[in-house]
């Protein structure tokens, strides 16, 4: 069984953290919008308060699904993004949101916005050493908010993900390919990306673009929504007045 919580009155909107992290991760976003929004929050399967899931994609997607609102706005970071994609492909949901996201996390001959294979292994081999201290490291080079920081590394230790959903997670990231299945999607979609992300280029702002997605770069890193002028996309308003850049 997977832990969620909800919170908030309006509009469902449920998001996804990503590898090695859990659900406390938004609670500051939470904190902000839910006067205006049902946020629900979900652990992934083996994270934080949730128990491991077998399988991989589309058994830890199939868990979450049992668990939303119908039609409801789904925001993904990181790996969780990488799911809400697959989970758009599965059901009927009115928005999807992507924060430090893509269909494809790893470079290959047809695939420029990903990240080096060899890179990307040598990251998580060193966040796996020790998963806390590795975490605390990457989320201290995000922001400089000591007080979000010390709410993070504090949810970090005290919920830590098993090693099964961490490898499985890394499964994950290192062999999925939704680039055909993303373009199929016929609902509103629109992507936050960091200009200075190490794990997501912010290049793939220029595919997004060819394929007409709403794309919005920020000036952070990995998790733009610990930056302080962090704001979610016009989606969620009523109409697109923002000058949200």
């Amino acid at each position: 069984m997977l832990y969620s919580n909800t919170q908030g009155l309006g509009a469902n909107l449920v998001v996804l953290h990503g590898w090695g992290f859990n659900s406390e991760l938004f609670n500051a976003l939470i904190n902000d919008y839910k006067d205006q929004y049902r946020i629900t929050k979900i652990d992934l399967p083996g994270h934080g308060r949730s128990a491991n899931i077998d399988g991989g994609l589309d058994e830890w997607c199939d868990e979450i699904i049992k668990i939303l609102p119908k039609n409801t706005i789904l925001l993904g970071w990181s790996l969780g993004g990488l799911l809400a994609i697959k989970i758009a492909s599965k059901i009927t949901i009115s928005r999807l949101i992507l924060i430090a996201s893509t269909p494809s996390f790893i470079q290959t001959n047809s695939w420029e916005f990903g990240i080096d294979a060899n890179n990307f292994e040598k990251f998580s081999s060193a966040l796996q050493l020790n998963l806390s201290k590795g975490l605390e490291r990457f989320t201290s080079l995000q922001t400089k908010d000591k007080s979000k920081l010390e709410a993070l590394n504090k949810a970090i230790e005290q919920y830590p993900a098993t090693a099964q959903a961490l490898n499985q997670g890394l499964e994950i990231l290192f062999n999925t390919n939704l680039k055909n299945q993303f373009r199929k999607l016929a609902i509103p979609i629109e992507v936050m990306l960091g200009k200075y992300d190490t794990l997501v280029p912010v290049k793939i702002s220029h595919w997004y673009h060819q394929n007409n997605i709403k794309t919005y770069v920020l000036d952070a890193g990995h998790l733009p929504f610990l930056h302080q002028d962090f704001a979610l996309p016009p989606i969620l308003k009523v109409k697109y007045n923002s000058n949200y850049t």
